[in-house]
């Protein structure tokens, strides 16, 4: 098994997305990239710490590479708005690829495929550097449980899983 951590705004949304690829076996939301150890979700939300809301997710590198994972993340979210997800605004919400050990290669040509799939346009997906929080108990498999209930998440989500199944379609899992 391997870890990639990614933040594509909404951690809610990037979690429902990855879900649903093959070879991942676990997602967990949380923050990264900030200065506070330990974060609460109040404070990250109000951006005074730094970090994005993240996942990190763990897969079989022998049904999945990292290269694709790192590439349905790129191409479920809009890498090319600078702190921003749709309504959510702030550099809690920024496109970043945190690279574990070894890989940084992976997340430099990500991004750069990506650019060249888009000629125009230009991600302002960074890579970084951090300490990984897990997001408290209730954010973890939000969509399966409230997410569903919630208005936000019905509106942004339901459109990020169809970009995923009509971009990535050999990636879902059989009963995505």
């Amino acid at each position: 098994m391997e870890q990639a951590i990614v933040a594509g705004g909404c951690f809610w949304c990037t979690e429902a997305v990855m879900k649903d690829v093959i070879g991942v076996t676990e997602v967990e939301s949380g923050y990264i990239g900030g200065s506070k150890p330990h974060p609460t979700y109040k404070e990250v939300c109000s951006g005074s710490t730094g970090h994005a809301e993240g996942v990190r997710v763990t897969f079989d590198a022998d049904t999945i590479s990292l290269a694709e994972i790192l590439d349905v993340f790129m191409g479920t979210h809009d890498p090319t708005q600078l702190n921003r997800q749709g309504n959510d605004v702030g550099t809690q919400y920024r496109s970043a690829i945190f690279p574990l050990e070894g890989q940084r290669e992976a997340a430099e040509a990500a991004i750069a495929r990506w650019n060249e799939e888009h000629p125009g346009q230009s991600a302002v997906t960074t890579i970084e550097g951090g300490e990984w929080y897990p997001a408290e108990d209730y954010h973890q498999e939000y969509w399966e449980g409230e997410g569903q209930r919630n208005p936000y998440c019905l509106a942004v989500i339901p459109p990020k899983l169809m970009k995923l199944r009509k971009s990535f379609q050999k990636y879902l899992k059989p009963e995505a």
